[in-house]
């Protein structure tokens, strides 16, 4: 494995392209968002937000958006958590519905998900008030409440959720949490370390050469370098001045975790990434990638 910074160095053109995968991969939602867009109020989209990433596990994108929808129709906007709850049945035959089988990793758990998303909204009301009153740390520790969002750490789940969150449009639903001060300043949750991401550090990136092997701080903290890297040059190449010489976050860092999630990932036909990209014709990591057609 080397640093980012020596990867850069060693292979700028594959960076450059990388940087561009990046770019064109923000304009595409995940589909937990997906289906968040479509509602029109804030509770309802943080909401949705919430169930789908705590469900969003050992499925493909495209089936999990299907599952998201056939959930929505039946239980459209507020439904997910008014009184009564509905029974387990007829959400699993969402699933059932959905997948045409009962054998997903997840199905004996989505009922108690969906319920204690539920109990989670209409415990703290207005969600979008709760966003606003909250750190990202307080956000983390919070959110521990719903089940199978995770109880220990970094919570992968919550930490995706936090981002999807807040991360601005149209990569997050750009919603407002508390500030922090200077005496405590804001901190911020691990950024998501997707599949997408593992395969481009393992297959294209500076871990090549062993990404198994690695321990699980020293992935997140090359992914993290690697974001801040990608998204830097990005924003470098801007024509606006501002953007140009702003000093990237977390949240502006989360459009580079966003767009290499597609990486290798199965969609309804091949690779999402292929079929975004025209077969491969149009991606700029197309003379890298030993997947390209």
């Amino acid at each position: 494995m080397v640093s980012v910074k020596r990867f850069i160095h060693d292979e700028p053109a594959l960076f450059k392209a990388t940087a561009e995968f990046v770019r064109l991969f923000a304009r595409i939602d995940d589909p937990v968002l997906a289906l968040a867009k479509l509602e029109k109020g804030a509770n309802e989209r943080i909401a949705w937000t919430l169930l789908g990433t705590a469900l969003f596990q050992d499925v493909s994108y495209p089936e999990f958006k299907t599952l998201l929808l056939v959930l929505n129709e039946k239980f459209p906007g507020e439904k997910l958590w008014t009184l009564p709850v509905p029974k387990a049945q007829d959400i699993e035959a969402c699933v059932e519905s959905a997948f045409g089988c009962r054998t997903w990793s997840m199905f004996e758990n989505v009922a108690g998900i969906f319920w204690s998303v539920g109990l989670f909204v209409r415990r703290h009301e207005n969600l979008a008030e709760w966003l606003k009153s909250r750190t990202p740390e307080e956000l983390w520790r919070d959110l521990g409440e719903i089940y199978f969002m995770g109880k220990g750490n970094p919570r992968p789940k919550v930490c995706a959720a936090i981002y999807r969150l807040l991360a601005p449009a149209p990569v997050g639903l750009s919603l407002d949490c508390a500030e922090g001060t200077a005496c405590a300043p804001v901190k911020w949750p691990p950024l998501p370390l997707t599949m997408g991401t593992r395969r481009y550090l393992s297959i294209l990136g500076p871990a090549s050469d062993g990404f198994a092997d690695l321990e699980p701080a020293q992935k997140q903290k090359l992914a993290t370098d690697m974001y801040v890297a990608l998204v830097q040059h990005l924003m470098e190449q801007s024509e606006n001045a501002e953007v140009k010489t702003s000093k990237v976050d977390a949240l502006t860092a989360y459009v580079a975790a966003h767009g290499l999630q597609f990486y290798l990932e199965d969609g309804t036909d091949g690779f999402i990434c292929r079929t975004v990209t025209d077969r491969c014709r149009k991606c700029p990591l197309r003379e890298y990638c030993s997947y390209a057609i």
